[in-house]
């Protein structure tokens, strides 16, 4: 399993980087490179791609919660530009990687912005 959140961080992080002179608003509102991002988890057979997508307001920024599907995975935390900021939950403990500690309690405005069907 720790195998599989290393490999699906690797992937995330790769794919960060975007190009600046793309569209700033994809699907529903999402980065063109969150929308890079899901697509290449989706075509990697060993990964499972996020269950939603929520864009909340977060100090001020809108900033995207990726819901992973299963099992002591990360729920990532991105701003507009496809920066990580953290996880505020998920992995074995379930309370993230401690980088978003107060996401939960400063986070406002949350609407799902991406469903997986």
């Amino acid at each position: 399993m720790i195998k599989i959140t290393l490999t699906l961080f690797a992937v995330l992080l790769l794919f960060s980087c975007t190009n600046k002179n793309t569209p700033s608003k994809g699907i529903s509102g999402m980065p063109p490179c969150l929308i890079t991002i899901i697509e290449k988890i989706k075509s990697d057979a060993t990964l499972k791609p996020p269950k939603s997508v929520t864009q909340y307001t977060y100090k001020g920024q809108p900033v995207f919660y990726l819901a992973m599907p299963c099992c002591d995975q990360y729920n990532p935390v991105y701003d507009g530009d496809c920066n990580y900021l953290g996880a505020p939950d998920g992995g074995i403990t379930g309370k993230g990687d401690g980088k978003l500690p107060d996401f939960f309690k400063v986070a406002t405005n949350g609407r799902v912005v991406w469903e997986n069907k």
